[in-house]
């Protein structure tokens, strides 16, 4: 049976401007998915992208595409091959009211 876990890093996290995760270590892992949930909804746009780290202090981008949307409803992305430490850096395009936002980590092995 596969092992799976969700992790809560942010709740209610006011977006006013680039934010950055806890990280988490998620060595055991395969893949990861993100959800970003604007729980106040902006008429921006967003992006979030997947960085990683061998240590969990230097951070450097993944390879993998950044999720870009509209600052309302849920946003995701996904990432493989990504070592030991996760974080994602969440970056508003353009805030009018700053919206309460909450982020998710899926993990599975």
């Amino acid at each position: 049976m596969r092992e799976s876990q969700t992790a809560v890093l942010e709740r209610g996290v006011v977006l006013e401007g680039e934010i950055a995760t806890e990280p988490f270590e998620a060595a055991w892992a395969t893949e990861a998915r993100w959800f970003v949930q604007f729980l106040e909804p902006d008429t921006g746009r967003v992006q979030a992208k997947t960085q990683i780290s061998a240590d969990g202090l230097t951070w450097v981008d993944h390879e993998s595409e950044p999720a870009v949307g509209e600052m309302r409803g849920v946003i995701t992305t996904s990432v493989r091959d990504f070592g030991h430490w996760l974080r994602l850096v969440i970056t508003p395009e353009e805030v009018t009211s700053a919206p309460l936002t909450r982020v998710y980590l899926v993990l599975k092995e």
